[in-house]
């Protein structure tokens, strides 16, 4: 695995090192002391997935509230995705910066996520899927968002949405 730094403190982009053969690949996806090396969460309590059947689905922008924040590691597992993260942790210097990569199924590329910011993504193509492996339960009333395209962020997605639930077109605008 090769982990590295993406502009946001504490957010990484993890490639796999695939070793191919007549049968084709395999590649380590997690690596516990690898992790550890880099500072990263070694916990895994919960594994998760999404399937998203239309180009154009907008999941985000999700968090879980203090003390029930989550380290993710997100992966796309079928199709491809436009994954985008914001810092909201008030004490950062990349405060309200985001940062956005394409994850596809033929990359196996994954990021990183620590605690303290919102994630989401745009579909790339229909019928993708995304692997989460987060570092603690999720809590529903610890469920938090912030608007997908609050001027705040500045995220620069890559098409407009064409599917997104009502929570996640209703988040508030970021209150620092």
């Amino acid at each position: 695995m090769i982990v590295r730094e993406t502009p946001l403190s504490g957010a990484f982009v993890v490639d796999v090192e695939p070793a191919q053969d007549a049968r084709g690949l395999f590649a380590r996806t997690f690596d516990r002391e690898t992790f550890a090396a880099h500072g990263l969460a070694v916990t895994i309590d919960q594994v998760s997935v999404s399937y998203n059947e239309r180009a154009g689905t907008l999941r985000g922008m999700h968090y879980q509230a203090d003390p029930h924040g989550e380290e993710k590691l997100v992966r796309c597992v079928r199709g491809a995705i436009h994954d985008v993260i914001v810092d909201l942790r008030p004490d950062s210097p990349t405060l309200k910066q985001s940062f956005g990569i394409d994850l596809d199924e033929d990359s196996r590329t994954a990021l990183y996520i620590p605690k303290g910011m919102a994630h989401g993504f745009l579909t790339l193509t229909d019928a993708a899927e995304v692997l989460y492996l987060i570092s603690t339960p999720y809590v529903p009333d610890a469920a938090r968002g912030v608007r997908w395209d609050d001027p705040a962020f500045g995220i620069d997605w890559p098409g407009s949405p064409q599917v997104m639930s009502d929570r996640d077109r209703t988040y508030p605008d970021f209150q620092p």
